[in-house]
């Protein structure tokens, strides 16, 4: 891919397989979600921060950071000014608005898929039909 990414960041914080978590999420640097989420999860500051969302976890709510790497299930928007990267077991419900994406055969989507380069892009116009 052509897209060029700021240095990974490190994941210094982690949700647990077994683990169920009620209420918003905000973190530093990177986060890996191995449990199930219910509420938003949102970067704490800075502008280079990574989601991970592990093949056996769920997230219910929004997910938000630079770059998101799904291989669970997202029940819930996914806000992204990076990269989001669906890996093959990855579920999504919800809309995804990102800088670039990536799709692995498999991955399913139930949601509109919104690029942020496309946000200053007028809106397409049919013509109308010649019959009449």
């Amino acid at each position: 891919m052509f897209w060029k990414q700021k240095k990974a960041p490190p994941i210094r914080s982690l949700i647990g397989e077994g683990t169920v978590l009620r209420g918003d999420v905000q973190f530093h640097d990177g986060l890996r979600v191995d449990g199930e989420v219910y509420g938003d999860i949102t970067p704490a500051g800075g502008d280079n921060s990574i989601v991970v969302v592990s093949v056996k976890a769920r997230v219910h709510g929004r997910v938000r950071a630079r770059h998101v790497i799904i291989g669970g299930e997202v029940l819930g928007p996914i806000d992204s000014d990076g990269l989001v990267e669906l890996q093959p077991t990855a579920r999504v419900v919800g809309d995804i608005r990102y800088e670039a994406l990536e799709v692995h055969p498999g991955a399913t989507i139930e949601g509109e898929l919104r690029s942020l380069k496309s946000a200053d892009k007028p809106a397409l116009v049919l013509a109308a039909s010649n019959s009449g």
